[in-house]
């Protein structure tokens, strides 16, 4: 065909809300005919590319084609099928894992999020099996896999810099450190505002839960080391800005509390990089080193993990009536975790796990 066939709007929204109550139903059949029907009607793209990507021949596409032009949208309807094998073999399950890992995106779907019904449609393009969609759910537990939110990650990255830090900068920081017995400290702030924080919880079906909030932008506002080698967590609130000014304040707390060298690891922050900052580095040089971690890498800093433990027992779905409701709240709990080395050891291990390093 030399042409193409054009669809009135309203066939398309018609077709679009069907696709939609087949994924709902879990109709891996129906996803994958209206999908590859409206990336040709809408999209405009080949019949061959659809028909490569959706697994199925040009002649089948054509029929499908044929029959939305003369019978319309009751000729969206599954008939069934047969003869598909039974299950995966362990080498299609590690196939599977791949394609899986690589993102839906690169196994040709439009949307950034794997679903079980996308997964039902890629193991039967790929492999010819047809799977209950809840025993893929089983099966992707069984092959490691798990429903997460997904966190952005910026652009800006410079994975070279990322790979030098893992290989060489903090292998080098790590031995100096243990050469002078000094500590190792993980440094960020964190913003905890009146208005609270909100997260995933148990609700009846129906009944999205609601937190009461106060609306006011109001933060209390706090500095955090961690150490490595220890455990010990260091911290200071404050209820103005973040600046150079009240972290040199800080640094110059934890100074005055050990005798010993400490590297001090932190991102590259304006308060951080400032002429008076790196003036109080150069002042107290015996006894300080700063390092700093590749830009935009929040995931290479540990404390991260901390702020997000602290948030989730003080912020979360509270509602704080009164700023000072939000300080005491953030207080108790970084006192309690003050007092938990062996759980801020374990952030360590997680983290150490997550990019890499040898701890």
């Amino acid at each position: 065909m030399n042409f193409r066939i054009q669809f009135s709007r309203q066939t398309v929204n018609a077709m679009q809300k069907r696709l939609q109550v087949a994924y709902r139903q879990g109709d891996v059949q129906l996803v994958r005919r209206i999908s590859a029907l409206l990336a040709y009607v809408v999209n405009g793209e080949k019949v061959e590319a659809v028909a490569v990507r959706w697994g199925f021949s040009t002649a089948t596409f054509y029929n499908w084609l044929t029959e939305l032009m003369y019978k319309g949208l009751t000729s969206l309807v599954y008939r069934g099928g047969s003869g598909r094998k039974a299950k995966l073999t362990k080498t299609q399950k590690k196939e599977l894992g791949k394609w899986i890992d690589k993102g839906p995106e690169a196994a040709g779907f439009e949307t950034g999020c794997w679903s079980s019904i996308l997964i039902q449609v890629l193991i039967e393009r790929e492999f010819g099996v047809r799977y209950d969609r809840y025993y893929v759910c089983e099966l992707l537990r069984n092959l490691g896999f798990s429903v997460q939110k997904a966190r952005f990650v910026s652009d800006h990255l410079d994975e070279a810099k990322r790979q030098a830090w893992i290989s060489h900068d903090w292998p080098m920081i790590l031995k100096a450190a243990k050469r002078k017995k000094a500590w190792i400290f993980f440094g960020d702030e964190a913003s905890f505002p009146q208005w609270g924080s909100l997260s995933y919880t148990w609700a009846r079906k129906g009944e999205q839960p609601q937190v009461k909030t106060s609306g006011k932008r109001k933060a209390y506002k706090v500095f955090g080391l961690i150490e490595y080698f220890s455990g010990q967590l260091f911290y200071q609130g404050i209820e103005g800005k973040f600046n150079s000014e009240s972290y040199k304040t800080f640094l110059t707390q934890v100074l005055a509390q050990t005798s010993k060298h400490i590297y001090l690891i932190h991102d590259g922050a304006k308060y951080h990089t400032s002429k008076a900052t790196q003036s109080f580095f150069a002042d107290h040089a015996v006894r300080l080193t700063e390092c700093r971690l590749p830009s935009y890498s929040p995931d290479y800093n540990p404390i991260e993990y901390l702020w997000r433990k602290v948030k989730k027992e003080a912020t979360h779905n509270k509602y704080f009536a009164q700023f000072e409701h939000v300080v005491v709240s953030v207080e108790k709990t970084l006192a309690s975790f003050a007092q938990q080395a062996q759980t801020v050891l374990g952030l360590f291990g997680f983290y150490c796990r997550e990019v890499g390093l040898a701890n």
